[in-house]
């Protein structure tokens, strides 16, 4: 190996070529802290062991007294609460016990303390036999994605795993939907309300775009989650709000469900392939052949490999028509800033190549950024390119190049530089998800 002249080292011994940068600093660190946590926890799974040990042959106290002691010493020593204890006991043994390639990734920092929890969370719902199926798989994504991209993946795997049980699951669930109310301080309250996913996030949709509307009106100050409270209030003591703006007053709730054609037809490939909503997961058959009916009220997006999906409009129109749009939004589902969870439907459409740098309105040129992260992608020096499948490349000021990877992957119909054989006018990519069909 070549030596460096040494008249080219910094005082720190690197060179200017291989010098690290305080990003380079930032991911070291936080690497080292990830094996410490898993030291940490490797401890906490010892002196749980040698306290269980030691009662075991004194044979005067009982494991839950054993327990409940070392709650306290832990929390003591901690200076945390016997909650929190509870919790760190929980999690070394989880990792040491029945998740030790986990704990093995965090202690070689390739995934954090939040990834192996929702790791555990998610396998610890499942059957021994099948979390051996997918261990391996769950901890490589672990490696790939941001947490909360990484949480909606593994819902969607043990959601999908468990479909066969789902609408038993819902029935059973459904019983013990319920609105709450509770009283805070300085003449506050709370309202919780639990219930079907579906609705829930229907009635935070319409207050949210209601709010939309009104906060675009000249004079209104209140922010969005003001607006969000005193719409939902509005609604519920007054019914129809005369005050609000009629273009508000229309606005209805719009979810999104995605239903495998064959889906509606037989149970069986239900199991199999499950109907899900944007946001939320799988949701059983029966309430996707109710949303796929004549509601008006829903988006309804049947994946079947016969479309007519208009996929480009050039250079003739900068907004997108909306079946474009809702292909764009549905194929991302949420922002596709890395590790952005805004739903797509509340998001900007963006032109990877800019409009007004001969950027064409067409599926291969768009995607969903949120309002935040639509202005850093135009005035914070970031840079996009968007990739087959709608896999969205950005590139930091610093030169790092990050991946945020649509949660459905299309076939991407882009022109054919050279006519191509046959002189067609059309290349297409094959998708990354075999079987996976553009919608409508």
């Amino acid at each position: 190996m070549a030596i460096e002249d040494d008249a080219n080292l910094t005082p720190g011994g690197w060179s200017d070529t291989n010098r690290p940068d305080t990003l380079d600093r930032v991911i070291e660190t936080t690497a080292q802290l990830a094996a410490a946590t898993a030291e940490r926890l490797r401890c906490v799974a010892q002196l749980h062991r040698e306290a269980v040990r030691a009662s075991e042959e004194g044979g005067a106290v009982s494991r839950e007294l054993v327990e409940r002691s070392l709650r306290l010493e832990l929390s003591a020593a901690l200076r945390i609460t016997e909650r929190a204890a509870d919790a760190l006991l929980s999690r070394a043994d989880a990792l040491v016990n029945r998740h030790p390639n986990a704990l093995e990734a965090l202690a070689r920092g390739t995934i954090t303390e939040r990834h192996a929890d929702l790791f555990t969370d998610a396998m610890d719902e499942l059957q021994p036999e099948q979390r051996a199926d997918i261990e391996d798989l769950a901890l490589k994504r672990a490696e790939e994605l941001a947490t909360g991209a990484y949480r909606r993946w593994l819902q969607r795997l043990v959601d999908t795993i468990n479909a066969p049980t789902l609408a038993e699951r819902h029935h059973e669930a459904l019983a013990r939907r319920g609105v709450t109310v509770t009283s805070d301080r300085d003449g506050m309250g709370t309202l919780a309300v639990h219930g079907p996913a579906v609705e829930v996030h229907a009635v935070f949709d319409r207050i949210t775009r209601m709010s939309k509307v009104i906060g675009d009106q000249d004079g209104e100050t209140r922010s969005r989650d003001q607006l969000r409270a005193d719409i939902l209030f509005d609604l519920l003591i007054e019914g129809v709000v005369t005050a609000h703006p009629k273009r508000a007053r229309g606005i209805r709730a719009e979810v999104i469900v995605t239903v495998p054609a064959l889906s509606l037809l037989r149970d069986s490939v239900a199991d199999a392939a499950p109907a899900t909503v944007e946001g939320i997961g799988p949701i059983p058959i029966h309430r996707a052949r109710e949303l796929c009916g004549d509601a008006k009220d829903w988006m309804r997006v049947l994946t079947h490999p016969e479309t007519g999906v208009v996929l480009s409009v050039g250079r003739k129109k900068y907004r997108p028509p909306a079946q474009l749009a809702q292909l764009v939004q549905w194929r991302a589902e949420r922002c596709l800033a890395p590790g952005c969870g805004m739903p797509a439907h509340r998001c900007e459409i963006d032109h990877s190549v800019a409009w007004a740098e001969g950027g064409v309105t067409a599926a291969w040129n768009l995607d969903p950024l949120c309002k935040g992260h639509h202005v850093i992608r135009h005035h914070g020096g970031w840079e996009i390119r968007q990739l087959e499948g709608g896999v969205l490349e950005w590139t930091s000021p610093l030169g790092r190049v990050y991946l945020a990877e649509p949660e459905r992957r299309t076939p991407s119909f882009r022109p054919a530089t050279g006519g191509g054989r046959g002189g067609s006018a059309w290349a297409a990519a094959s998708s990354a998800m075999a079987g996976e069909s553009a919608p409508f």
